[in-house]
């Protein structure tokens, strides 16, 4: 793919937190703009210490990060920087007003923005994550889910093409998590952003374009999803099961039983209970 066609090109770059502390490796891969990738990979394996390399939140001990075709370093941060959002963990690390209008607009006053045009953006973003009606709450009023949804409309009222999510779902139960997760798919389908996920959550890594793979500090695939959830030990090495239906598929083909990929989850309902009731 030309370098034009990528939001990031990192080349063999390295980083450690000190002479005893190496963390990555000669990493070099690229992801296209538009693309949704997933960053997985066992704890420990620099997963987070590489977002925050991308967001700029680290500078590099070797090697060359680009954003968009330029080259990420000291004199340019300031620059790239306005132009990836990160959305974390704990979103209680990310609140900074007392409503969630003010923490929403936070951000927009440190780029000095128009009241008006502060507004309609709050409003916006509060309407398309649909917390308009908590924008007079304190964030501790708040559910977790809700949380994670401010977190994300305050980023993407700075209006960033790049979003990277640091297990942003990992602290959410699972009807928080599935609806971030709906979140994510809308961000894609409008073809406005490049994602990158950092997660364990297969849901989330399938419903994404790629996979890279980090192991030991340096990128051990760089694959799709599908490829990733028929890898077995690909997948122990990664901390990560594989979703439901694709360990059943895997099962099934054990026994000789082989079904099209692109069933329904009512057509393979339908399919199982056909074989099971035919013998």
């Amino acid at each position: 793919m030309e370098e034009a066609g990528l939001a990031f090109e990192l080349q063999h770059v390295s980083f450690a937190y000190g002479p005893e502390r190496p963390v990555l490796s000669d990493v070099t891969c690229g992801i296209p703009r538009g693309s949704w990738v997933s960053l997985v990979g066992p704890n420990g394996c620099g997963k987070s210490t590489l977002a925050k390399l991308l967001g700029g939140l680290l500078a590099v001990n070797g090697g060359t990060i680009l954003v968009e075709g330029i080259p990420l370093n000291q004199e340019t941060v300031g620059r790239i920087r306005p132009r990836i959002g990160m959305v974390f963990q704990n979103p209680d690390n990310q609140f900074i007003g007392a409503t969630v209008e003010e923490d929403i607009a936070f951000g927009l006053e440190g780029r000095c923005l128009p009241r008006e045009e502060m507004t309609e953006r709050v409003q916006r973003y509060a309407g398309k994550l649909e917390i308009g009606h908590l924008l007079s709450k304190h964030p501790s009023e708040l559910s977790g889910g809700q949380k994670q949804r401010v977190a994300v409309a305050a980023i993407l009222a700075m209006e960033p093409g790049i979003v990277i999510f640091d297990e942003a779902s990992s602290m959410l139960d699972e009807k928080a998590r599935g609806e971030l997760l709906e979140i994510v798919r809308d961000m894609k389908r409008s073809g406005e952003y490049t994602i990158i996920s950092i997660t364990h959550d297969a849901e989330e890594i399938m419903a994404s374009d790629r996979a890279i793979v980090l192991r030991d500090g340096e990128v051990a695939a760089d694959l799709t999803p599908r490829e990733l959830f028929e890898d077995e030990e690909l997948l122990r090495s990664c901390r990560v099961i594989a979703p439901y239906r694709i360990r059943l598929e895997r099962e099934l083909r054990r026994q000789g039983i082989h079904l099209p990929p692109d069933l329904s989850e009512e057509e393979v309902a339908d399919t199982l209970w056909q074989l099971a009731t035919s013998k």
